[in-house]
C-alpha cells in the first residue's frame, strides 16, 4: 500500500509524464490514475493494450506503442528480478561473466543512472528463462517477431530511422534518419561484451531475441547512429549483455 501511495503522489504532482491516456477519453486526469492503480493491485507485473502503461514486478512503468499488429514496450527493460520473485544474478566479474550459463544481468559502466535511461542488459539466458523477466502478457520478441515489426516500417534499409529515437539527447551525432515515427524510441544502450567490457553506449541499441542460432549464439537486431538500417545479425556470444523490449503475446 505504501508503494501505491507513492505513485499516486508522484503521479498527482506530475501524471502526464508516467501514465497515459488510461480510459481513451482525450483527457489525462484523475481518473486515469485510479484506473492505472487498480490494474497494479490486480497483480505483479501488468501490462495490456488498454491501458498504453506497463508495469513489471519491479515497479517499474514502461509505455505502450502499438505498431501494426503488435503491441511493443517503447522503453528498455529495467527489471532485476524473475516473475517469481527471484533475483537476476548482477555484479559478475568479467570472469563470471564470460563463462555463465545462467542468467544474468548487468549495468552500462556499472552505473546505476544508466539504467534509469538506457535500461538494463540482459544475457541469453536470462531472456529465455521459464521464471520469466517481461510483464504479465508480454514477453521476449523472437527473431521473427522482430523480422515482423522491420517488415511493417519499410524493411530494414529504412526500418531503423523509424524505429530510433529522433534527435541527440541520447545518440551520437548525426543519428541518420532518425524520426521515430513508429514510436518505438529505441536508444543506443551499447551492449556488455563476452570479455565483460561495456561497448558502443550512444552510437548503437542491441536487442535481444529469444531465438536461438546455435549452442553459443542467438539472434539480435541493432540500431546504429550512422544509418537508418535495422541490422539482424548472430554474431554474439550468449553471454553478452543486450538491452530488451518485450512485445504483447
Amino acid at each position: 500500500m505504501k508503494n501505491i501511495f507513492i505513485l499516486i503522489t508522484v503521479c498527482t504532482v506530475g501524471y502526464t509524464q508516467c501514465l497515459g491516456d488510461m480510459n481513451r477519453d482525450g483527457i489525462k486526469d484523475v481518473l486515469d490514475i485510479l484506473i492505472l492503480v487498480d490494474d497494479i493491485l490486480d497483480g505483479n507485473g501488468v501490462c495490456d493494450e488498454i491501458t498504453e502503461v506497463c508495469v513489471d514486478i519491479d515497479g517499474n512503468f514502461y509505455s505502450t506503442v502499438q505498431i501494426g499488429n503488435q503491441l511493443w514496450m517503447s522503453e528498455n527493460l529495467k527489471t532485476t528480478r524473475y516473475n517469481n520473485g527471484d533475483e537476476i544474478p548482477t555484479g559478475l566479474t568479467d570472469g563470471e561473466w564470460q563463462n555463465a550459463t545462467s542468467g544474468a544481468l548487468a549495468v552500462y559502466d556499472d552505473n546505476e543512472s544508466n539504467a534509469d535511461i538506457y535500461g538494463r542488459l540482459y544475457n541469453w539466458y536470462a531472456v529465455v528463462d521459464n521464471r520469466g523477466v517481461c510483464p504479465e502478457n508480454f514477453h521476449v520478441p523472437t527473431d521473427e517477431e522482430y523480422t515482423q515489426l522491420t517488415i511493417y516500417l519499410g524493411g530494414s534499409d529504412v526500418a531503423g530511422g523509424k524505429m530510433k529515437e529522433a534527435g541527440l539527447e541520447h545518440w551520437n551525432s548525426p543519428n541518420t534518419g532518425a524520426t521515430n515515427e513508429s514510436g518505438f524510441s529505441g536508444l543506443p544502450g551499447g551492449f556488455r561484451n563476452i570479455s565483460g567490457s561495456y561497448v558502443y553506449m550512444g552510437s548503437d541499441g542491441y536487442f535481444r531475441s529469444s531465438s536461438e542460432y546455435s549452442s553459443s549464439q542467438a539472434w539480435f537486431h541493432s540500431l546504429h547512429y550512422g544509418n537508418s538500417v535495422v541490422y539482424r545479425d548472430f554474431n554474439m556470444s550468449k553471454q553478452s549483455g543486450l538491452s530488451v523490449r518485450c512485445v504483447g503475446d
